[in-house]
């Protein structure tokens, strides 16, 4: 089979997905499929054009990611007629996909990460304007007729069919880690409480609420300590976060950590007291199953699909609120978790469960 990847981003950019992808690229490679992926030149040191584990990558130069939208399709349609099918994803991926898709007539499947909706509406540091031309642009994506959608977890499907849909066209597909990589680690949070932040700076992570939280926390635990550990980009949501640091007086009780290797990042979070995902929606959340697995206990907003992947000890916010979230701050300090059953999501059921799909 010819398989043909369009995707924003892929290995060596980091981030969850990417790996996903990238492995399973290599996998369908490695069984005989031959595979190609058109993605993002995100570095000017990566080769334009290179073969990687039998994966055939071209990458296209362009700083803004709605540029790809528009530059990716020439090379799309160059290898549509190729392809047997086109697999792109959320959200700037999808429209060069799609059509060349449609005009060689060639199967098309999107894996939709997450549906925001209306939520695009309430999310913080977003203006107006900003707000409803990201739900717009979404719900121009999802009006695409792909042949199939993925969805990464139960809560995404259930999104995706209650916003037009078919169900017969929808597919769950969780997305998967390695677990050999969480093999013998430890959880030892140093002395005291250090309450840590991972990922990126999204208007959807809830650090409107986490940061004045921490303010709050501040008041009756002064010797607690924020951990931040976020990228430099975009610079002007960092720029946004320092500035709060400085307006709720935070400054002295946070850490900031950018740019971190795997292996800092993880002795950062194994001694770590708790891990906070005050989260407006995720579809399913690698920074929580990640955690989980590593038996870091968990503050969770519990909306979208951190219901799903949320384990072992965790406290979850009643509502989305500075006050919620500082009074569970507080609860987990004193060490008073609440526990429940932990779910694992494989990397290799994820990759079974695609290749299987395709062979449908």
């Amino acid at each position: 089979m010819n398989i043909l990847f369009v995707l924003e981003h892929y290995p060596p950019y980091i981030g969850g997905a990417e790996t996903l992808f990238g492995m399973l690229a290599e996998q369908l490679a490695d069984k005989g499929h031959r595979v190609r992926v058109i993605t993002t030149r995100f570095r000017p040191d990566l080769p334009v054009r290179e073969v990687r584990s039998g994966v055939s990558i071209q990458r296209i130069n362009c700083g803004n990611r709605f540029l790809f939208s528009a530059l990716a399709f020439p090379a799309a349609w160059r290898s549509a007629r190729w392809a047997d099918v086109i697999h792109t994803t959320t959200y700037n991926a999808a429209p060069p996909a799609w059509l060349a898709a449609r005009l060689s007539g060639t199967r098309a499947v999107i894996t939709f990460h997450e549906f925001w909706g209306d939520l695009w509406l309430q999310l913080p540091f977003l203006s107006r304007f900003q707000a409803w031309a990201f739900r717009v642009f979404e719900r121009f994506v999802l009006n695409l007729p792909f042949d199939s959608y993925v969805a990464v977890s139960d809560f995404t499907a259930r999104t995706l069919v209650q916003n037009g849909v078919k169900k017969e066209k929808v597919i769950r597909i969780y997305n998967g880690l390695n677990y050999d990589d969480f093999t013998g680690m430890e959880h030892r949070p140093k002395p005291g409480f250090h309450y840590t932040f991972f990922g990126r700076l999204g208007v959807s992570k809830g650090l409107d609420l986490l940061l004045p939280a921490a303010a709050e926390l501040k008041k009756t635990h002064p010797q607690a300590r924020l951990r931040l550990i976020i990228p430099r980009r975009p610079a002007a949501m960092l720029a946004r976060i320092n500035g709060m640091l400085d307006e709720l007086n935070i400054r002295d009780v946070t850490e900031i950590h950018h740019e971190l290797s795997d292996e800092d990042l993880r002795e950062l979070l194994l001694t770590s007291s708790c891990v906070v995902i005050p989260s407006y929606s995720e579809g399913f959340c690698f920074a929580a199953a990640e955690t989980v697995a590593m038996g870091i206990p968990v503050i969770s907003s519990g909306r979208g699909a951190l219901v799903e992947t949320v384990g072992g000890q965790f406290l979850e916010m009643e509502e989305m609120s500075t006050v919620s979230l500082a009074r569970l701050l507080r609860r987990a300090a004193a060490g008073d978790y609440d526990t429940k059953p932990i779910i694992r999501y494989t990397l290799r059921n994820s990759i079974a469960h695609y290749t299987n799909f395709y062979d449908q």
